[in-house]
């Protein structure tokens, strides 16, 4: 995008954002019934839903893990989430690739060893895509996955850092990411600070790498803020409808 300005001579970005401010996020938890936990996120303009299932049964005997829980993982996309309005097949190799990189990430953070010989379903769907397509899925992910009870290590906050004329930015929307610039996509473990996921899409120096990484690992604090704000004032709501 030769010729366009992404930051104002103000220091303001495209959508009024300064370089190290997040998108306004929000969640709302048990949006289904029919699943055992249920989320649904906003995080700037990408939306998403993500379900729980489980820990139940596995249908097949030779799928089943004697010692731990398989953890299974859909990802897809709405056919009206993103302008191009094009139909992905179900199971396509981008929607594969992701569910695989989804699955890994909790597959290290969900405490398997407590469901041996059994299996949780997660499935999370973009509803409107305006960047951050992975990071968003994940907080959504996580939310559900609280929802739903399962135990968890810690919660997994994800953001996405960019490098754009020479200006660490956090938390990228879809214009921003395809400037063709360097962009991070970071997932953390709060209590620890332990990165559990670091994607690098473009090269990028190591003393800049340092700079949009610390950006990132801020921008999963300010997460992990809200996600926990969202998790206790849900909590609370729950405890007086019961008294």
């Amino acid at each position: 995008m030769a010729g366009f300005e992404f930051l104002s001579p103000e220091g303001l970005r495209v959508d009024g954002r300064r370089p190290p401010e997040l998108r306004r996020l929000q969640c709302k938890l048990g949006v289904f019934q029919q699943a055992d936990g249920s989320a649904f996120l906003e995080q700037g303009n990408t939306k998403v839903l993500a379900a729980v299932y489980g820990p139940h049964d596995v249908s097949r005997r030779s799928q089943a893990l004697h010692d731990k829980a398989v953890v299974n993982f859909q990802f897809s996309m709405a056919t009206f989430s993103t302008s191009e309005r094009k139909k992905r097949p179900k199971g396509d190799r981008r929607s594969i690739e992701m569910s695989l990189a989804l699955k890994q990430t909790f597959e290290s953070v969900i405490m398997t060893e407590l469901y041996p010989q059994s299996k949780i379903d997660i499935t999370v769907q973009v509803l409107q895509s305006d960047g951050g397509n992975q990071c968003v899925c994940i907080n959504a992910a996580t939310m559900a996955l609280i929802d739903a009870g399962i135990p968890m290590k810690d919660y997994v906050c994800a953001c996405t850092a960019g490098y754009i004329e020479d200006t660490p930015l956090l938390d990228l929307n879809y214009l921003e990411e395809t400037a063709r610039g360097p962009c991070l996509t970071v997932a953390t473990l709060p209590k620890s600070g332990k990165i559990i996921l670091l994607k690098v899409e473009s090269r990028l120096h190591a003393d800049t790498l340092e700079k949009v990484l610390g950006v990132a690992e801020k921008g999963c604090k300010q997460v992990h803020t809200v996600l926990d704000f969202t998790v206790k004032d849900n909590l609370k709501h729950e405890i007086s409808a019961f008294q």
